[in-house]
């Protein structure tokens, strides 16, 4: 890790995005886009401190154990980064300024912006997009250093044909950094402080100043609902690459959605529309079938999952279990060699190996007021559409008998039947009539 710091600025509303949620907040793979940030400037920056709006708690509450700054007038970006000063301001090293809605930047690019802090006395983050619309265009000089930076409605038409625009990320000594941003002026058509304006600053003093050129896909912002879906496009072309290259075989990769933090062993099959939420892990040779939803659960080793099943959190599958079409479990453990392969509910429930639950069973766990568990032992055999409420055990290699309703304890070894006894009356059935 360097002795830099980072100043991630967070205050912006995002009313493009029509929510009354923090636009850094919106999830992107499952988890907050400015986690996506921290999660990539954590092992390289020293210090960091988010710059956020007033009455943002939820936001705060995100960043910790992070620094945070309150901007309490929105000004714009240079004056959303002074607000960090008071806890950055004697910070003996570089400070790199960012933007929380700026959430798809690598952790190599973030090194290439500090290790080019060598060769110049402010470095920003530069890109060349496949459409440059209105992006400020960064004009370069001798020794490929930036002269300046125009923006577009400010540019003639040579300047708008350049192809190098700027991203907004800059870097610099803290003294120098803070200098500059003091210095901003705002007589601009919207009356704000703009963190660009430091480049002239700095090249005002006869300062180096030199770009670090990255890929349009890490450096383009998130300001609307479109953004963010193009943003959770790029989050998951990521991390559909590194689990390829990681031994899972995926029969329709752009079929399968998989969360910031899903954990797949090599030799794991997926196939196509699998929804993967946060707080997943499959181990070695597990087959997850088509159209299956898993959160929060933990699928052993030759498992197979679905088609259609839904393992929801606190679910542990161990080895070479098997989940099959519509079958749901949440805080359930699923014991080695187990089955449910059809149309079943098993909440809050133990599972023993090799035991075998018949299509349509349910644990009936929940009495309006609390949670009870169903506990079900080694080698159990449960018929089909078998009520069990809880609490209640059915012992090891114990047969429920099919459409019972279980209330009380089975022992080991036991056949237990719950059901209402059966009444033929002869002659009363249909006798052919409209045949």
């Amino acid at each position: 890790m360097s002795s830099a710091a980072a100043i991630i600025l967070a205050a912006g509303l995002g009313t493009r995005m029509r929510s009354g949620r923090p636009k850094v907040m919106h999830p992107l793979a499952g988890r907050p886009m400015i986690r996506h940030l921290l999660a990539a400037c954590e092992p390289r920056f020293a210090r960091i401190v988010a710059v956020v709006g007033p009455d943002m708690p939820e936001l705060e509450a995100a960043v910790a154990p992070h620094g945070v700054a309150v901007q309490r007038e929105r000004l714009g970006t240079a004056h959303a980064a002074l607000q960090a000063m008071p806890l950055l301001g004697g910070h003996p090293g570089d400070v790199a300024v960012l933007y929380g809605d700026n959430p798809l930047i690598t952790g190599e690019t973030l090194g290439r912006l500090l290790a080019a802090r060598a060769e110049a006395d402010l470095v920003l983050l530069a890109m060349r997009p496949a459409d440059p619309g209105r992006y400020g265009r960064v004009v370069l000089g001798e020794g490929g250093m930036v002269e300046r930076i125009v923006e577009w409605a400010d540019a003639n038409e040579a300047e708008r044909a350049i192809g190098l625009c700027n991203a907004g990320v800059v870097c610099a000594a803290s003294a120098d950094l803070f200098r500059w941003l003091a210095a901003v002026r705002n007589d601009n058509a919207k009356g704000e402080y703009y963190l660009t304006d430091v480049v002239a600053l700095a090249r005002a003093e006869g300062r180096r100043v030199r770009a670090v050129e990255a890929p349009e896909a890490e450096l383009r912002g998130i300001n609307s609902r479109a953004e963010l879906a193009a943003a959770e496009a790029e989050v998951q072309r990521r991390l559909r690459e590194a689990a390829l290259a990681a031994g899972v075989t995926m029969q329709a990769p752009e079929t399968v959605f998989l969360a910031h933090d899903t954990r797949l062993a090599p030799d794991v099959v997926l196939e196509p529309h699998i929804v993967f939420g946060p707080g997943v892990s499959v181990a070695e040779g597990a087959l997850i079938r088509a159209f299956s939803h898993l959160e929060g659960c933990a699928v052993g080793r030759e498992a197979v999952i679905g088609p259609f099943a839904r393992l929801r959190p606190g679910t542990v599958i161990e080895a070479r279990a098997h989940v099959g079409n519509f079958v749901e479990l949440k805080a359930a453990t699923l014991g080695e060699g187990a089955k449910a392969n059809h149309l079943s509910y098993l909440g809050d429930a133990s599972i023993g190996a090799g035991a075998n639950i018949g299509a349509g069973t349910i644990t009936c766990n929940y009495d309006g007021v609390a949670k009870h568990r169903t506990e079900i032992g080694e080698g159990a055999f449960i018929g089909s559409d078998t009520a069990l409420v809880a609490p209640v055990k059915v012992g090891a290699r114990a047969l429920v008998g099919a459409g019972s309703v279980i209330t009380a304890n089975v022992p080991e070894d036991a056949l237990a039947i719950a059901r209402g006894r059966q009444t033929v009356y002869e002659g009363r059935g249909f006798k052919g009539k409209g045949k």
